[in-house]
């Protein structure tokens, strides 16, 4: 068995590859569902935002499952590519995929260090595979670590402090280019949970805000919890459009909904008056042709990392005791894995040494009928004291090693498997895609 993280984040690619393999919520169940097509794949959840996709899985064996994984990839929903997907993919084994996970969930792999939603989103990947019944022992367990990590940085460290988030950072870039927005005309696209925050932050600027969403109830909501701004449906964008000063796209949605026409023709009531339109969606909502309308400057997700750059320090003076809590969740969970892959090995060992030792005696006890009790229990005394020594060594090697190298722990293990005829294709018995117990939402 192994485990694995297969994906790509913005570390790796631009936007225009994220947005082509973005997984919506709403398809992210069924493509986990799908991956039970794969016999290597014993667990799997997904972990789709607007700055990474990533697989992590159990394997049944390594190569054939990291191929039915990419293969996976490649083809499902998005068919083809006119690129070579992979240059742009990482793949991470063992506990380098462990310290990955906890280092997502605990903002040190952001695109804005420490960023807010990221905790949440880590959550609502392990609710998604737990609904898919794609979870089983192991990454139960991984994410439940990496969830606790998560809180643990957040609440003992300064990571999360001085809030800074994808949609306060796009806030922070929409200021270098239009000054202070107090009195400015500010159209929010979209009324998700980005949209949300934007919303309250530009509010506390002093913006207008007009919240344009394709459910114009829920803008309408917003509205009402904001007390300020106006809730217009999404046929009257362009309408609203005119009057913009900035605009702040976040819908998700899985077609453009800014293009250079509707954006020109808002224009025209307005040519000395200049646009900026900044897209923090992934899948992208703005169509990179806008950005050619004169008047009009587009910036995407990708361009925020500098612009927040000195409102940072503080959560970079965290990274190192976030760095001491991710090692130690790390340690936990691979003594934890290599103690659940090596201990079934242990026990079978054990048995087949007992079951060995008893018949033998049993043996003995039957050719010589006239041995007294006390001779017996000599025989059986020092029968037990032979097979304890001769194992001491072997299980004493592998608990040493639970808790600092669980690979070669397993190694061990499997060694003791093959040497002494066990008959386990696998230490633990296939338990794929189970339901584990519900994880603890403090």
């Amino acid at each position: 068995m192994a485990l694995v993280c297969l994906g790509l984040s913005h570390r790796t690619a631009p936007v225009e590859v994220r947005e082509r393999h973005a997984f919506p919520p709403s398809s992210v169940s069924e493509a986990l569902i799908a991956l039970r097509d794969y016999e290597a794949v014993r667990e799997a959840a997904m972990l789709s935002t607007c700055g990474r996709l990533e697989i992590y899985a159990e394997l049944e064996d390594l190569e054939t499952g990291v191929s039915q994984l990419k293969q996976f990839l490649t083809s499902f929903r998005h068919g083809s590519v006119a690129y070579d997907m992979e240059s742009y993919m990482y793949t991470l084994l063992g506990a380098e995929a462990v310290q990955h996970l906890l280092r997502v969930a605990t903002g040190l792999d952001s695109m804005l260090i420490g960023e807010a939603e990221i905790l949440g989103q880590v959550k609502d990947a392990y609710n998604r595979a737990q609904h898919a019944r794609s979870l089983g022992k192991t990454l139960h367990a991984l994410f439940r670590e990496a969830l606790n990590a998560g809180k643990a940085a957040r609440s003992q460290t300064a990571i999360g402090g001085e809030s800074v988030s994808v949609a306060t950072a796009a806030i922070a870039l929409s200021k270098e280019h239009v000054g202070e927005l107090q009195g400015k005309n500010v159209l929010l696209v979209g009324a998700g949970k980005m949209g949300q925050t934007a919303a309250k932050r530009l509010k506390h600027e002093g913006a207008r805000i007009t919240i344009v969403n394709r459910t114009h109830e829920r803008a309408r909501e917003l509205v009402e919890e904001l007390g300020v701004g106006e809730a217009v449906d999404l046929p009257s964008l362009s309408e609203a459009l005119k009057d913009a000063d900035v605009v702040i796209t976040s819908t998700g949605a899985s077609h453009f909904i800014l293009r250079p026409g509707n954006v020109a023709e808002s224009l025209l009531t307005r040519p000395e008056r200049p646009l900026f339109v900044i897209d923090i969606a992934v899948p992208r909502d703005v169509d990179p042709e806008v950005a050619r309308v004169p008047g009009v400057r587009v910036a995407h997700i990708d361009e925020l990392g500098a612009t927040v750059d000195l409102t940072l320090e503080r959560r970079r003076s965290a990274v190192p005791l976030v760095e001491e809590i991710v090692a130690e969740h790390v340690r936990r969970f691979i003594e934890w894995h290599g103690a659940r892959l090596a201990v079934p090995v242990i026990a079978l060992l054990t048995q087949r040494a007992e079951s060995i030792r008893s018949n033998e005696v049993d043996r003995l006890f039957a050719r010589c009928p006239d041995l007294s009790a006390r001779e017996r229990m000599l025989i059986t005394g020092t029968s037990l004291t032979i097979i304890s020594k001769l194992l001491h060594s072997a299980v004493a090697k592998i608990r040493d090693t639970l808790s600092d190298d669980g690979d070669e722990s397993l190694a061990r293990a499997r060694l003791l498997d093959e040497l002494f005829d066990l008959r386990t294709d696998s230490p633990v018995p296939p338990e794929p895609f189970a339901q584990p117990a519900a994880i603890d939402d403090d």
